[in-house]
């Protein structure tokens, strides 16, 4: 019997499975030798099995820009991702002061400005960015909590080292594959929990719904939560259904809600419901047709005034998107060490900013050495992969940043660590990255161990978004 291990060779990146010998780490040795013992033939059909589960239970996510269909499954790898407690308390008390700063960051930003005053961010920087809402300024939402649930891209590089790659403060999404995952996995193949008793996922919606309690206007006794969804064909509307369901809140689309004196109220069978939090998973831009796009259909007239008026929560808080646009990332470090007087514990990616004359030039030299990301754009969508691209690609992408250079950064390319992969000709390394998920309440910072690995299925990729063919696996973060 062939071992669906056999050949397996490991990443010339990091590899987290194995040391450069090929030895299996000692929080993988378990799992190693329970994969030893399985054929390539039987895993093969388990994989096929679970993701034709995954596919039954409408498990997918949409591309947009595929004309030739939008639904799709995740993929989904059953050789799960495992992290030792050394390494998930370093990430997760990184992750906390992240959000904690990003925070007194939008409360600051929206207020007194100081950090613009004291010239920590340029002003231009954010004046200039297309997620910063003037409508938002001067108000306070309750407890000051701006970012209520943050998903925040970790990175591994050749050396071992994490980095933070990616903040995502609006809407991050990806926490139903995380639920969904664990469960199938254990249903569908639960020997490969010999040994091994990673931390629970499955209370994460109960989590949430205890910050989203937290973050009710004052004065409210028992807050009705509800989600707020674009519909159908929004591309997590998956995930929207699933925590509405499992956190046991409404699911609603903006055509349920109404607004009377300033209170926001749900339509119901029994009559209007008033709604105290909403967990909105529509952009700022949606959310109300009197103040931002007048021709949207997603969001509720007078939503706004509501949330002004402090009769409603918003998580996350409207403007909150300022602190995720990818030319303010290169200050993060700074805020942290402005608003919390500590040293970051995750590092940045060194990071060149266009809009900076030198750094611009610095770049435009070397485009086929770097990876250019557009500063609003998210998905794996308007990058530059530059050791990969072409010269008309590199070409076009010089005039882009020369015309509007507020709208690009640029970094160095990161040998993603990697991780084995099933792949046609059996079990490879493939580039990873994860994003676990932070809640915030008032001063508290939670992050639990449900964190999302994304995968790049294709040989050498280094992106892994589900939109550019990534798929995920299960992360099993262990106890002390």
């Amino acid at each position: 019997m062939r071992s669906i291990l056999d050949r397996y060779a490991p990443a010339p990146a990091y590899d987290e499975f194995a040391d450069a010998e090929g030895c299996p780490r000692e929080h993988y040795a378990a799992l190693a030798a329970t994969l030893a013992g399985i054929s390539a033939v039987d895993f093969r059909h388990r994989v096929t099995s679970v993701n034709t589960v995954l596919l039954q239970r409408g498990v997918t996510f949409t591309v947009y820009s595929d004309t030739r269909g939008t639904e799709r499954i995740l993929p989904f790898d059953l050789i799960p991702r495992i992290i030792p407690a050394s390494e998930w308390s370093h990430i997760a008390r990184g992750i906390a002061q992240r959000v904690r700063a990003l925070n007194a960051f939008l409360l600051d930003v929206y207020t007194e400005g100081r950090v613009l005053r004291d010239g920590i961010v340029p002003r231009a920087l954010i004046y200039s960015s297309a997620h910063y809402e003037r409508e938002a300024i001067g108000i306070r939402p309750p407890r000051d909590t701006f970012v209520h649930v943050s998903g925040i891209d970790i990175v591994r590089d050749a050396d071992g080292t994490f980095f933070v790659l990616e903040d995502n403060l609006r809407t991050p999404s990806g926490i139903s594959y995380v639920l969904e995952n664990r469960d199938v996995l254990k249903r569908a193949f639960p020997r490969l929990f010999d040994n091994y008793d990673p931390l629970p996922v499955d209370d994460y919606p109960a989590r949430l719904r205890n910050a989203l309690i937290a973050a009710a206007p004052a004065n409210v006794g028992e807050p009705t939560i509800a989600i707020l969804t674009p519909g159908i064909y929004n591309s997590a509307y998956f995930e929207h259904t699933l925590l509405a369901r499992r956190m046991g809140v409404e699911l609603v689309e903006g055509s349920d809600l109404i607004v009377r004196d300033n209170f926001v109220y749900m339509k119901t069978t029994r009559g209007p419901r008033r709604v105290d939090v909403i967990y909105r998973r529509v952009d700022d831009d949606f959310i109300d047709p009197l103040y931002f796009r007048s021709d949207s259909t997603l969001g509720v007239a007078g939503l706004f005034d509501a949330y002004r008026a402090g009769n409603v929560t918003l998580a996350n808080a409207v403007g909150t998107g300022v602190a995720d646009d990818k030319a303010v990332y290169p200050y993060v470090p700074a805020l942290i060490r402005y608003y919390l007087g500590e040293e970051p514990v995750l590092r940045n990616v060194p990071t060149f900013d266009c809009s900076d004359d030198a750094q611009r030039q610095h770049v435009l030299t070397r485009l086929d050495q770097l990876v250019v990301k557009r500063t609003a754009a998210s998905g794996g969508y308007g990058m530059l992969m530059g050791p990969q691209s072409t010269a008309a690609q590199r070409e076009d992408f010089a005039a882009q940043i020369q015309a509007h250079p507020r709208d690009f950064i640029a970094q160095p390319v990161i040998a993603l660590s990697a991780h084995p992969t099933v792949v046609e000709a059996g079990i490879a390394p493939r580039h990873v990255d994860l994003r676990p998920f932070a809640l915030l309440a008032g001063d508290t910072v939670e992050v639990p161990p449900a964190a999302f690995t994304r995968v790049a299925l294709t040989e050498g990729s280094l992106v892994v978004n589900s939109s550019q063919g990534g798929g995920s696996k299960d992360t099993w973060v262990l106890g002390d």
